[in-house]
């Protein structure tokens, strides 16, 4: 009886080490080195979407024109991303283009995905797909959106579509639910009454398209990337985050502005002058360690990181693309170092692209006139020999100084940013 007993105690331990390396293998990346971009926002060629309506019927935005014509020059500028040893390569791939009618698949816009994918993969990059960055048919529109009940069932089909295709990828399945929701109230796809069923729905259409996706490919990650808004999260992770933390493998975040006692320009994001919001780069940090303490068992992932310049013009400020980048990154390796346990960092983006209804704000690493130039030239900022040089070295170097310091009591996670702020002298993290 002993011997048995032992020997099934043999077994149990051999069987969890055994698993153990490969759960660790799963992750392919040491570190995921990433660019993004959105279909909508660069791919031009606009489908019939909620977006494409609300853009053709309202007269206070830029015309949406071809935006950067990522439909036809993504092989150029997955290159330029390969150019700069990343790793990861994130687009959305858009529902409007596969299915532009209710059971109907489009097969030459499905083979356009294949061949975004077969680039990237050739590129030696690992895909991370968006499933919906805010943007679906117009027929799924005229049904009500994600307020219909409908729409769950449709968006299933879609993910199953689109899975059932590729392996081995970093899977978003919204992007940002609650800056989502507030661009469907913006644009009047959906009315304050709508809300909760809004939400029950997306909740919903995120689990089930989280078991679908493992059923498909084991393999596969899969999160709902969160915008942090310095100060609220607690508040908005309850819409979303909260209901949805056991069916993710890696928490998702985009973080680009922080609030703290000496800067309150991130209230200049109501009127959109993106630009004249002064960074926080330091609240990098708080928003990990927010959500390292929030889901401690989870992964963390910067999804999304960057800065606004107003149409490519220097800053008034004096903060250049480049010294932001290596500043934030300094950030990532010190909440590292600190044992926050964070994978990845993506810079939005890859180039400018159609800021939802404006050209002005400008976040590429190549910059691009889209209403200006009609060749679509992508031209380098300073940031890409910046981005180049971070990646190949895992960070910046012992002994980096900061571009701009911390801000003074810093409010991105109150009240322990500003009790606790990070240490800028402390030890940096190779990043790998």
């Amino acid at each position: 009886m002993l011997r048995r007993s032992l020997a099934v105690v043999l077994v149990v331990v051999l069987t969890v080490l055994a698993w153990q390396p490969a759960q660790a293998a799963a992750w392919s990346r040491a570190f995921y080195w990433g660019v993004a971009t959105a279909g909508y926002q660069s791919e031009g060629s606009a489908p019939d979407s909620n977006w494409s309506r609300y853009v053709a019927r309202s007269g206070e935005v830029d015309p949406y024109g071809n935006a950067v014509d990522f439909r036809h020059r993504y092989a150029e500028d997955i290159q330029l991303a390969a150019g700069m040893g990343v790793n990861t390569f994130r687009f959305s791939v858009e529902w409007a283009r596969v299915q532009p009618r209710p059971g109907v698949w489009d097969e030459q816009e499905l083979a356009y995905y294949d061949d975004v994918v077969r680039h990237i993969r050739d590129a030696g990059m690992t895909p991370m797909i968006t499933l919906n960055h805010w943007v679906y048919p117009g027929w799924v529109a005229d049904r009500g959106g994600f307020a219909d009940p409908r729409t769950v069932g449709d968006f299933l089909a879609f993910t199953e579509k689109v899975v059932q295709r590729y392996r081995n990828v970093l899977w978003v399945t919204f992007n940002e639910p609650v800056a989502f929701l507030s661009q469907e109230l913006k644009i009047g796809a959906l009315n304050p009454l709508q809300i909760p069923l809004w939400q029950a729905d997306v909740v919903l259409a995120h689990r089930r398209a989280y078991d679908l996706i493992h059923r498909l490919d084991p393999g596969a990650k899969v999160t709902s990337n969160q915008a942090f808004y310095a100060g609220f999260n607690p508040l908005t992770d309850l819409v979303v985050m909260d209901q949805i933390r056991d069916k993710l493998d890696f928490v998702g975040l985009d973080y680009y502005y922080g609030v703290s006692l000496d800067n309150l320009t991130a209230l200049n994001a109501i009127s959109g002058d993106l630009w004249k919001i002064k960074l926080q780069p330091e609240g990098i940090y708080d928003a990990l360690r927010y959500y390292a303490n929030r889901y401690p068992n989870l992964p963390l992932y910067i999804v999304e990181n960057g800065m606004p310049t107003d149409n490519a013009q220097p800053r008034e400020d004096g903060y250049t693309r480049e010294t932001a980048l290596r500043d934030s990154i300094f950030w990532v390796q010190r909440a590292k170092a600190d044992g926050i346990n964070v994978i990845g960092y993506n810079y939005w983006s890859i180039t400018d692209n159609y800021e939802w209804g404006s050209y002005r704000p400008r976040f590429g690493l190549y910059t691009v006139d889209a209403l200006t130039d009609p060749s679509l030239t992508r031209r380098p900022t300073a940031a890409v020999p910046a981005y180049r040089d971070v990646i190949a070295n895992g960070g910046v170097p012992e002994g980096y100084r900061l571009g701009q310091a911390p801000a003074t009591c810093s409010l991105v996670d109150f009240p322990l940013s500003c009790l606790a702020p990070p240490n800028p002298s402390g030890p940096l993290a190779h990043l790998g």
